[in-house]
Parts: structure tokens; sequence; C-alpha cells
């Protein structure tokens, strides 16, 4: 008889777990219009449409994207930016912290036109109280344009907003695979690709095909850290913009007093500078209660105060780094209150 063979040891072959997964997260995007949502009767025409193409239908252009986040459209306007108006971006800085305030929305796109992209951008990163990524994304390009360039600045600016390392950095503006800061970017060609920049400080990051590089955070206080509050305010003081320019007359600024503005811009030349008709026209209109900022008509550098204006004495404020149009947005906030010359002009090298 034949001795019997040792049992083989069973062999238990367990089946593989599925590794859960990982749960995308959510990205509204509200619209507002511009050329990103613009279209042409051709796609080698440079006049176009803005606003003539709704969110459903961006958001159905760009393959892929689904892929990134779980996605919400809302169209809140469908404008193009030159029509771009407070009543509209109290209504988008609203919606953003309701949103923001809730745990089913990580981060929000808003679609904008570039026109004034920087002072809509800058205006939310002062108003919006949440440290969620906020992005602001337009195209050079209609929809309809050969090359259009509004689908890839979409798919990045959701890329952006989904990222968990994007948050703390205040509001941003991408285009063009560039990642750039409220605070610091411009629009610096009238209709190339790469027209915005951020010649003092730089770029925040840049991203490419959803996935980013961080190279640093704005250093001024923005979103939570600011002392603006804009729940219950239903329209902005008028503040004007003057450009200065050579042989400069002083009526414009006399025109905006009377017409009653609460502040004015001076886009000075250099350093904030303007003649002295318009200065002294300047300083009456500080004695009438409107608050006066220089700011420059130069594309970098910084307007410092009792350089060469005597802000002291006459009771002018120097914008520090920001230009006109953001200088404009900042003075609009502070005088939603009363506050002194001392205190607005802090404002300007904290935000």
């Amino acid at each position: 008889m034949k001795p019997a063979r040792p049992l083989a040891l069973a062999v238990l072959v367990l089946p593989l777990l599925a590794a859960p997964a990982i749960a995308k997260p959510n990205i509204t995007i509200l619209a507002t219009g511009g050329t990103i949502a613009g279209a042409a009767a051709t796609g080698t025409q440079s006049g176009y449409t803005s606003g003539a193409v709704t969110i459903d239908a961006m958001i159905a252009a760009v393959p892929g994207i689904g892929d990134l986040a779980n996605i919400k459209g809302e169209q809140i306007s469908n404008v193009g930016s030159q029509d771009m108006s407070f009543d509209i971006m109290l209504k988008v800085a609203k919606r953003c912290n309701e949103l923001l305030a809730g745990k089913d929305v990580d981060g929000i796109v808003i679609t904008h036109g570039t026109d004034t992209m920087e002072e809509s951008a800058y205006l939310l990163n002062l108003v919006i109280k949440s440290t969620k990524p906020v992005v602001l994304v337009g195209s050079m390009r209609p929809s309809t344009a050969v090359s259009a360039d509004g689908p890839l600045n979409l798919y990045n600016a959701v890329g952006v907003a989904a990222d968990p390392n994007a948050r703390g950095r205040g509001v941003m503006v991408v285009m063009n695979d560039w990642i750039h800061g409220a605070h610091s970017l411009t629009k610096t060609s009238t209709t190339a690709v790469q027209t915005f920049m951020s010649p003092v400080r730089g770029l925040v990051g840049v991203a490419s095909y959803g996935k980013n590089d961080f190279y640093g955070t704005p250093p001024w206080k923005h979103t939570t850290q600011t002392e603006f509050d804009i729940s219950n305010v239903k329209a902005l003081p008028r503040v004007d913009i003057i450009y200065a320019y050579e042989d400069m007359v002083p009526d414009l600024i006399n025109a905006s007093v009377a017409s009653g503005a609460k502040g004015i811009v001076i886009a000075g030349v250099g350093n904030g500078n303007m003649n002295k008709v318009s200065v002294d026209a300047a300083a009456n209109a500080v004695k009438k209660g409107v608050v006066v900022v220089r700011s420059s008509r130069v594309a970098t550098g910084l307007v410092g105060r009792n350089v060469e204006v005597d802000d002291d004495k006459l009771g002018f404020i120097a914008s520090d780094e920001l230009n006109p149009q953001k200088a404009r947005i900042l003075l609009s906030l502070a005088l939603l209150k009363p506050r002194p010359a001392a205190e607005i002009q802090k404002m300007y090298s904290t935000y």
C-alpha cells in the first residue's frame, strides 16, 4: 500500500479589495459673460458679440473638465466686462459668500471679461469671507474662434479651484497657464493672448492641464483678513478716476466734485503727480469732503507719500502699488463708512 501523500497546504486567494474612490471636489462656476462666452459669425474675424454663450454650453465644450471636479454652473449675468457694474459684482460677491459657507462647495470659478477683470478680482479679494479658492477666468478669443483660448483657460481654472493647495491665497486669476494674485495683475495688451501680467510682484503659480505649481502667497491682507463686510451693502459710493496729462486743466476735478463724487483717484504722471492748477483743484476738493488719492498712469512702481507732493499738507492719499482702477475699488469700499485720512492711507499698504 502506497503511503498517503502529504496534503498540500491550501492557498487562500483573497480577492483584491478595490481602493476607495477619492471624492472629487465640488466646484461651482458663476458666469458673468465676457469674451470667453463670446461668439462670432466666423472663426477668423476679430469682431464678436460678448456674452452670447451660456455657462452650460461653455462647460460642455471642455473635454475632461468633469474629471477634475463635480461641477455646477450658475448664470449671474451675461455682459461684456465693459458693462460690468458694482450691482453685478455685489451680487457675485454675496453669492460667493453664500456658497462658500456651505460644506458642499470646495471652490468657485467666475467667468468674466478681461477688460475689467482685474478690478472685479480685486473687489472680490477684499470682500469674500472664505479661505476656499476663488478663481476668475476669461479669454482673449471668443468661443467660436480658431484656436480659442477659453476652453483650456476654464479647464485650468477649475483645476486651480479644486486644488487644496490653492486655499488661503486670496482671489486668483487664471489666464494662459499663469496664476495671478488679484492685487498685482493688470491687463497689458488689447488683443494678445498673453495679456495679463503681474509685473511688480510676479506670479502666484502656473497651471498646466489641471495640475498646478504654486510659487507663493500674496502678502497683503485679503478675504477673511479684511474688515470689509458687504452683506448689507446695496451700492458703493461714487469714486471717479481722472487722467493727468501735460498742460492738464482742472475742470474735470471740479466737475467730479460738483457731480457728487465722494472720492477721486488721480491717474497722475510719474510718481502720482499733476500740475499746480490741478493740485489746487484737488486740494479744494479735499476741503469739501472729497477724498483724493494719487495713483499713477505709469505701468509699474509705487506712488510714495510726500515725495513730490506734500500729501500731509494737502490731505491727499498715496496709492502705494495700486494702479488707478484698483485704487478706486479700495477707496469705494473704504468710503462705506466715515474714516480719517490716516486710516485710509494705511489701507493702501495693507490691502
